[in-house]
């Protein structure tokens, strides 16, 4: 798509034609992990999905990669074309393409020869290590799938080619959960058959999105010459909050899982890898309504069309809100349902998700807000903000109320700790809203 279809085509057409691609999309990302939780809960039982809810973590960091440089760049990349300044925007793609291969290939060096000390960081403990084992050997040795996935989606989006990323992860999705089947159950490889699935369905994303390259839509250039120390920076400053967005889905990950091994054991993490599970497809949803939003938002607020940007964010915050509307009142009025999807459940587990999930779920809501107000301040360079929504939610809130609620709640008070966390992050984000809008 030119860049001026951006600026003048109605905006509603625009962005529904971004959508429904976005949201398969990232949806079927979220089924890369989706895919071994259930095939693992139902073929390998309660303590394999705990060990590979603890292993979760690392993917997140992989995929954050990824997207620190993917969205970095692209909304760079999309103002500058707004700005008509084609060769600024071939540099900051160029630059942003270099530093993922380079942080790729650190990162594979280092976890590589730490593995399993990052293990047990990560929360393994004596009965699930040989489960965690099995697993993130073949997510190591495969993580370029996942850093160059991330990247590569986020810039053929922003190049006007989103079904290409929609039918690359289909693709990719689709082969994974084949994969998974027949690895874990006729071929009996456990959880080494569904890493190694995974991997697979990452990697044949990344060869199908290389083909944007070689089509007459691409406008994706090389511009080594252009390249300027200053863009590093400026890369790394704008895709920090979609970094911070994926690694604090891990950081959650992590503390919660620590927190529930103390209160109720590995039965605990097992309910919280429901909940994790259910909360990719929720941030998929997320992530793909804005993700539609951003291309549009960035290049009409490089060409200084504001009323046009806003219009944009008004109908990702209306879809954001209705999506993720459906799976909370489901959560809410039948929790069970999702731990019959993931498990076997007995009546410890049962007894324990159904709470969980009631209180866990209606944070979703205040979720869906957060992330339109983080897609938005990306998508017009306002990274401060952006950095700061992320931080309150997934660092800082998040991290004081899953340590002191329990004290006074118990492990109710663990649950109720996302939620709180982003109902707090979203009275802030309206906040600074209502502020940038006066300016």
């Amino acid at each position: 798509m030119e860049t001026k279809e951006f600026l003048e085509k109605p905006v509603k057409g625009l962005f529904y034609r971004y959508l429904i691609p976005s949201i398969i999309g990232t949806m079927v990302t979220s089924i890369y992990v989706l895919a071994d939780t259930i095939i693992i809960g139902k073929g390998l039982g309660s303590v394999a999905m705990a060990a590979l809810n603890i292993a979760l973590p690392i993917y997140n960091m992989f995929f954050g990669i990824g997207l620190l440089f993917g969205v970095g760049g692209s909304v760079l990349m999309s103002v500058y074309r707004g700005r008509a300044m084609k060769k600024e925007a071939d540099a900051y793609y160029t630059a942003a393409f270099f530093m993922n291969l380079l942080i790729w290939l650190v990162c594979q060096v280092l976890c590589t020869v730490f593995m399993e000390d990052l293990a047990w960081i990560l929360g393994g403990t004596e009965e699930t290590m040989p489960y965690i084992m099995d697993y993130i050997p073949y997510i190591i040795w495969g993580m370029g799938g996942y850093f160059l996935s991330a990247f590569l989606q986020t810039v053929v989006r922003n190049d006007g080619a989103p079904k290409l990323a929609m039918n690359a992860v289909i693709a990719g999705g689709v082969t994974n959960i084949i994969l998974d089947y027949v690895f874990v159950f006729p071929m009996e490889m456990g959880m080494a058959g569904a890493a190694i699935a995974t991997v697979i369905g990452s990697w044949l994303t990344v060869g199908i999105l290389f083909f944007h390259f070689f089509t007459k839509k691409n406008q994706l250039k090389f511009n080594f010459k252009g390249i300027r120390p200053v863009f590093i920076k400026e890369i790394v400053v704008n895709g920090f909050a979609s970094f911070l967005i994926e690694v604090s889905a891990g950081i959650t990950i992590f503390i919660f899982n620590l927190q529930l091994l103390k209160y109720v054991g590995n039965t605990g993490v097992t309910v919280f890898g429901i909940i994790c599970n259910v909360s990719i497809v929720i941030m998929g949803l997320c992530k793909g309504v804005n993700q539609a939003a951003q291309p549009i938002i960035s290049i009409n607020h490089g060409a200084g069309n504001r009323q046009r940007a806003e219009e944009v964010r008004g109908l990702a915050m209306k879809n954001s809100l209705l999506i993720c509307a459906v799976p909370v009142l489901l959560g809410i009025v039948f929790p069970n349902v999702y731990t019959y999807i993931f498990l076997n459940p007995d009546k410890e587990i049962l007894a324990l998700s159904a709470e969980a999930v009631r209180v866990y779920f209606i944070g979703f809501i205040f979720l869906s807000v957060n992330m339109v107000y983080i897609s938005y301040f990306q998508s017009v360079v306002k990274n401060a903000h952006a950095l700061l929504i992320c931080l309150l939610r997934g660092c800082i809130l998040v991290v004081v109320f899953v340590y002191l609620l329990p004290v006074f709640l118990g492990v109710t008070g663990i649950w109720l700790a996302f939620l709180a966390a982003e109902l707090f992050t979203m009275i802030v984000g309206k906040m600074m809203m209502k502020k940038g809008l006066k300016v």
